[in-house]
């Protein structure tokens, strides 16, 4: 049996809350250069992986809101063709790094990859708004992780001038913290549990179950 979560879930909203007021918080500051609207859905295609709290988190609330139903089949089959169509590129990328590609123009390449995702519906509005990660809540502001720097390609942020950054860092160490507790709190056989991300599409395919987290005694197939 899974044990509760609710009170390290609770943790991770706090920690989204002050995602959202660092926002606010730069969009005040610059509120010309901050060009978020409703209907704009850039964030939406961007590449980026999950930790395990906010992945069991995302798919807890997608059980919430979609436990049945034709849009429940939907959003899964745009999963799926998504976690499909990120395989392969995953797959072209390591062979580029076999091939001796530098690992910056790899990194370009991966930055530069554009994938619908599965939340969206046909109007580009995000089926899940309220549960979204906190890279998505961060997106339209400028931000960095170790060292290196991100801004919105439609915001007015201007190339080479000082702005109020957020500092991705702190952030990643708290929900690894999150993850480390989800894995200590469930008792998981997993040693590295804590370390799994995975994409936006996998969190909504994947079954958190006692066999994915690792609870009890290992079974002959494990």
């Amino acid at each position: 049996m899974i044990p509760d979560l609710s009170p390290i879930f609770s943790r991770y909203e706090v920690l989204r809350a002050e995602a959202d007021a660092l926002f606010a918080r730069v969009r005040e500051a610059q509120p010309d250069c901050v060009t978020c609207k409703e209907g704009c859905s850039d964030c939406c295609h961007a590449l980026f992986d999950l930790s395990l709290v906010e992945a069991m988190y995302l798919n807890r609330a997608f059980e919430a809101a979609f436990a049945h139903g034709p849009e429940r089949s939907d959003i899964l089959a745009r999963a799926s063709e998504s976690d499909r169509r990120l395989t392969r590129l995953k797959r072209e990328l390591f062979r580029a790094e076999k091939d001796g590609e530098k690992p910056e123009a790899i990194m370009a390449q991966a930055a530069q990859a554009r994938l619908r995702c599965p939340l969206l519906d046909r109007e580009d509005r995000c089926l899940l708004y309220a549960a979204r990660p906190i890279t998505c809540r961060l997106y339209g502001v400028p931000t960095a992780i170790a060292g290196q720097g991100h801004v919105c390609g439609f915001s007015a942020f201007e190339k080479g001038r000082p702005y109020p950054t957020v500092h991705l860092d702190k952030i990643q160490a708290r929900l690894e913290e999150l993850s480390r507790d989800v894995a200590a709190t469930v008792k998981s056989r997993f040693t590295e549990l804590h370390e799994v991300y995975v994409p936006l599409s996998m969190a909504l395919l994947t079954r958190y179950d006692e066999a994915y987290l690792g609870i009890g005694p290992a079974r002959p197939e494990d």
